[in-house]
């Protein structure tokens, strides 16, 4: 057979439903068509297994296949079942039947343990389509991941408005200098600056909000009798003939020199939206409300509107899995926006949000009585504190400021800046900022602390057990550095063993992160129940329950010893990496790496499991062969007496690389969680570069062995 035609990766909207990350993907794949690559190996087995003399499978012999090669417990697959006999066609219909997929299916999930049993597919800044300092923010980036199955997802807002509430003077002051020679110098610097960009990024820099505020920030230390022109605070309001209206595709529209404010008698939704008189009272563009805007604050990012996104949420948030979604509110705008805020949700979301409760819950729901709903994830302000009592500074539950938490929890509570009745919509995901695992809220039963990355690693080396016990009753939520700019992820595994049920991560990438929250969801709606051990007793209901039984990450669970073999015996229509154009050169070989916890880890010691990406513990490779169909002639990689395996928080990944001098670019992939890893001869489906479901497979025989 000629090698299968070059696949090049498509982008990440192509076809969400068909792209891997973390729900959706992988549930019944098929294939499609066997080569010649293929076709001989499964000719081989069928005649291995079958009578000598009419060539065929009688019913005990299916059953045997079934049971002692394939390892498949229970009824027999349908592809097999009620037959009583089998030719090499009816062994080639189960054999390309989903049956045959090395992914066990996930039946039968249990959605009837409490909300803080249970890893949830989530999100960081979901509305980016790129990387951190200068890409797009799009309703299409959440149509995309709720499509694919995500259910935490994350909205950065800002005031709609040009004001200080992005950037302000103060967080660019310099010291205090001569009025002259601080304007020089101001100018000088920001000029300096700006040389050492991009052309390209000079012309979108200078197309968004910050570069019109750093310009006036430079103008306002201009000496007094200069000519600069005086500044205000006080925003423009924008008539309709202003506003630029929105492109069929939002990432594609051009910023206009100064993103305009986006107005309430405006709604740019592909669904009408009914407005409240409380949004609605005139239609004089003077009294217009400005409504909040979405982005990455002090960076390039191009924003896109508060409303526009939950119509988005609204429209695509249970299209394919009816499982409940969290929103993450990451909060920046002032009280009055916030107002708008509450008002726009209650508008486009109605039904979706949980009515109040008459109470404070005592303890979390299962997700099977929240299907269909939102749950907002907000900052937590007491119902006594007033909205006069706040002010507007640096959230406390926000990223940027979790940042600057000490361990030891000694830094000095800022008031909070979120009004009561956006608040109120936080029911059972109230954040709170974090400060130790003793503090008063740690036993709030609708609690969760964001941290990132390396907060939680600090956190667990201090105190590794009363953060793995923590995560048994109450809710977490753990998100990449800030310092990733270009949207690289953490190692999720390392975050999961740790209890943490929301990982959250950046899908517009792909690399090793999303890969195993793909192995982890694949299939699942979002949803995962953690291992038993992990989570508590599940009619508790109270912290004392959880007290009662102490547990480590170390102690949680039996860990078990590994054997596994993959016997690879032949591949076909593999993708060509990217922007290759022809096979001939084409030189691959698979690699398959073992995702394991290590034991200096499971002790609250760091080592290498620091949660930054990194490749698999364990790893071996195939040999290099040519061509899209490569024949690996069952070659055997082998991975021995590989300790301390927990098979709910182990992952095997297969890796397909072109051979090159230099670095080995990527082919095609597939990661699988242990426990759903099926043994017997299956098929490996390949996701291309792009993370999307290929026609390319790899016939392997697996055995595990877990004592």
């Amino acid at each position: 057979m000629a090698d299968a035609a070059p696949q090049s990766p498509r982008p990440a909207t192509a076809d969400p439903l068909h792209q891997a990350g973390g729900g959706v993907s992988g549930e019944k794949q098929t294939v499609r068509n066997l080569n010649a690559a293929v076709l001989p190996h499964l000719n081989q087995i069928f005649n291995s297994h079958a009578d000598k003399n009419n060539k065929k499978w009688h019913k005990e012999q299916i059953a045997t296949f079934a049971k002692h090669v394939q390892k498949d417990e229970g009824a027999l697959p349908a592809a097999l079942a009620a037959k009583e006999e089998l030719d090499f066609n009816g062994f080639l219909h189960y054999m390309t039947s989903s049956s045959s997929n090395i992914v066990a299916p996930s039946n039968n999930q249990d959605f009837s343990w409490p909300l803080s049993s249970y890893f949830i597919s989530s999100s960081h800044n979901t509305y980016l389509t790129g990387n951190q300092l200068y890409s797009d923010s799009s309703t299409d980036a959440y149509k995309n991941v709720l499509l694919r199955g995500c259910r935490c997802i994350e909205i950065d807002v800002w005031d709609g408005d040009d004001s200080d509430s992005e950037t302000s003077e103060s967080s660019l002051s310099s010291s205090d200098e001569d009025e002259p020679r601080k304007y020089e110098k101001t100018k000088s610097r920001v000029a300096k600056a700006k040389t050492k960009l991009p052309n390209s990024v000079i012309s979108r820099f200078e197309k968004t909000s910050l570069s019109k505020k750093l310009d006036n920030y430079v103008e306002k230390k201009k000496p007094e009798g200069g000519s600069a022109a005086p500044t205000t605070t006080t925003p423009a309001v924008t008539s309709p003939a202003q506003v630029v209206p929105k492109t069929a595709d939002p990432s594609a529209a051009v910023p206009p020199a100064t993103p305009a404010p986006v107005l309430a008698t405006a709604p740019t939704t592909t669904t009408p939206v009914p407005r409240t008189a409380a949004l609605n009272k005139t239609t004089s563009p003077q009294a217009a409300i400005v409504e909040p805007r979405v982005l990455h604050g002090y960076t390039l990012t191009k924003e896109v509107s508060f409303r526009d996104v939950c119509a988005a949420i609204r429209d695509y948030g249970f299209v394919v899995t009816d499982l409940p979604l969290i929103v993450s509110l990451e909060v920046h705008a002032g009280p009055e926006q916030q107002e708008v805020m509450v008002k726009i949700m209650e508008q486009i979301w109605k039904d979706y949000l949980l009515p109040p409760p008459k109470s404070d819950a005592e303890t979390l729901p299962p997700p099977g009585d929240l299907r269909n709903k939102i749950l907002v994830k907000v900052k937590y302000a007491p119902p006594h504190k007033e909205a006069a009592d706040t002010k507007p500074e640096g959230d406390p539950d926000s990223e940027a400021e979790e940042e600057r938490v000490p361990a030891d929890g000694k830094k000095k509570k800022k008031p909070s800046k979120i009004i009561q009745a956006l608040s109120s919509l936080g029911i059972y995901t109230r954040g709170v900022s974090f400060k130790s695992l003793t503090q008063p809220e740690a036993s709030m039963p609708t609690h969760i602390f964001s941290l990132s990355e390396k907060g939680v690693m600090s956190v667990h080396e201090a105190n590794g057990e009363a953060l793995f016990n923590h995560n048994k009753q109450y809710m977490m939520r753990a998100y990449p550095s800030g310092l990733r700019i270009r949207s690289s992820n953490l190692d999720p595994a390392v975050f999961w063993r740790k209890g943490i049920q929301i990982v959250a991560l950046n899908w517009q990438n792909w690399d090793e992160g999303m890969m195993l929250n793909e192995a982890m969801f694949a299939g699942t709606g979002g949803y995962v129940l953690k291992p038993q051990g992990y989570r508590a007793e599940k009619h508790s209901g109270s912290v004392a329950a959880t007290k009662d039984k102490q547990d480590t990450q170390a102690t949680a669970i039996i860990h078990k010893t590994l054997d596994l073999t993959i016997e690879v015996f032949a591949a076909q229509n593999l993708p060509l990496p990217h922007e290759d154009d022809t096979a001939k050169g084409f030189r691959p070989y698979v690699k398959m790496e073992l995702h394991v916890e290590e034991p200096n880890e499971r002790h609250g010691g760091m080592g290498k499991a620091d949660g930054k990406e990194s490749e698999g513990e364990y790893k071996a490779r195939t040999k290099t062969l040519k061509g899209c169909d490569p024949d690996w002639k069952g070659e055997k990689v082998t991975f021995t007496d590989i300790p301390g395996v927990v098979e709910e928080l182990a992952f095997v990944r297969f890796i397909v690389r072109d051979d090159e001098i230099g670095r080995d670019d990527l082919s095609s992939w597939a990661a699988v969680r242990l426990d759903r890893l099926q043994q017997g001869y299956r098929f490996v489906h390949l996701m291309d570069a792009a993370g999307q479901e290929t026609e390319s497979v790899i016939l392997v025989k697996a055995t595990k062995k877990l004592s």
